[in-house]
């Protein structure tokens, strides 16, 4: 545990306060994993029965845990994809650091998962003042014999978390444990004034930060993004495209653009450029694919609508890396708003995810900003 401490704290800008480390002691990450976990890319289960050093291991590790695939269902021969996690300590402290708690205070967690989260907050507030929502009525059940065995009660409600949970409210925060793409207006008017709402963000373009707004007295609410986070989507905002089920056609004819901006700079490891991308173009995914069979074609990067109208390809060779060629279809011409896009970022200096910010009022639709509220982002579609 000393060494997960450890960890935990390289990863945090101030070491882990007290209240956090007694939680952790009271309250260990052991007990809330189930028998059976999964681990590396090929999700290849792992039981405590039959492999218990690598089970405790992943356990104590700075990492995320994935706990169930396939939201529960056996997978069989088919692909195996990641529906719950426990997530890595270090941001699951990061994130309860950042809810700047206090005596007296209530939470609404949504997204119980294993439970762990939960547990740790009833440890520093009480248990009566903790409100858990978990989708999977399965993983709800789990995790409140978990916070039970360990004597701590919160309450832990199987449902909707995008409708938060109007019983207990208001509350003083509103956590997230999965990612949005909008922030549910319930979160909001279910906090008190000057209360906080803390959710990890993604837009389909990049799973990628957090979000952490104040709630203001007429039921709105702003706030500023921060880097280095990933979570599972929100359920009901998940939508599984795949580029030749649901987007390209065989009647598709595609018009032919050339472009210099490479598909490196917008797809790569520049997490800033991601980010904006994503909070620009905020309907806009992409995906790549390798050895496409045409001829002259190393890579293909794929760019849609997530309605599935719209889509541009482009094609590398392999050689080139100052001109590319953009198939382009359907009534929005993709490739020129992420031109756009990026010349608007480059424009702006370049601006990281820290210097982006989010509003949200009733009856209007939450907008993007740059620095501050009244420089609203460009935005496309």
């Amino acid at each position: 545990m000393r060494d997960l401490f450890g960890a935990v704290n390289n990863d945090l800008d101030a070491p882990l306060g007290p209240e956090w480390e007694r939680a952790a002691w009271a309250v260990p990450r052991h007990r809330f994993l189930p028998e059976r976990i999964f681990l590396g890319e090929e999700l290849e289960p792992c039981t405590r029965a039959e492999a218990p050093e690598t089970w405790l291991r992943a356990a104590y590790a700075n990492g995320s845990v994935v706990t169930q695939i396939n939201d529960g269902k056996d997978p069989g021969d088919g692909e195996r994809w990641a529906s719950s996690s426990a997530s890595a300590p270090s941001i699951v402290f990061r994130m309860l650091s950042m809810l700047d708690l206090a005596e007296g205070h209530r939470i609404l967690e949504i997204g119980t998962g294993t439970g762990w989260n939960a547990g740790l907050l009833a440890h520093r507030l009480g248990p009566e003042n903790v409100t858990t929502v978990e989708v999977d009525p399965v993983l709800a059940t789990d995790a409140d014999v978990r916070l039970r065995k360990t004597g701590l009660a919160p309450a832990v409600v199987s449902g909707d978390g995008a409708r938060g949970h109007t019983s207990s409210e208001p509350y003083d925060r509103v956590e997230a444990t999965c990612s949005v793409r909008s922030v549910p207006r319930a979160w909001v008017e279910q906090t008190r004034p000057g209360g906080i709402v803390l959710t990890p963000w993604e837009t389909p373009w990049l799973c990628y930060g957090l979000l952490r707004l104040e709630v203001g007295v007429q039921g709105d609410a702003a706030g500023r993004f921060s880097p280095h986070a990933a979570f599972m989507l929100m359920w009901n905002q998940r939508r599984d495209l795949r580029i030749s089920r649901d987007v390209v056609r065989a009647d598709h004819q595609p018009n032919e653009y050339r472009t210099k901006l490479s598909p490196w700079a917008v797809t790569g490891d520049d997490w800033a450029a991601q980010s904006a991308m994503g909070l620009q173009l905020r309907d806009v995914w992409w995906t790549w694919q390798d050895n496409p069979d045409v001829d002259g074609v190393e890579s293909r990067l794929w760019v849609a609508t997530t309605d599935a109208t719209s889509w541009a390809a482009m094609d590398w060779d392999g050689k080139s890396d100052d001109q590319f060629t953009v198939w382009q279809y359907g009534p929005r011409r993709l490739w020129n708003e992420v031109e756009a896009a990026h010349m608007w970022w480059t424009h702006a200096g370049r601006p990281g995810p820290e210097q982006f910010g989010l509003s949200t009022a009733p009856g209007t639709r939450e907008w993007v900003w740059l620095d501050t509220p009244d420089r609203p982002l460009p935005t496309t579609g």
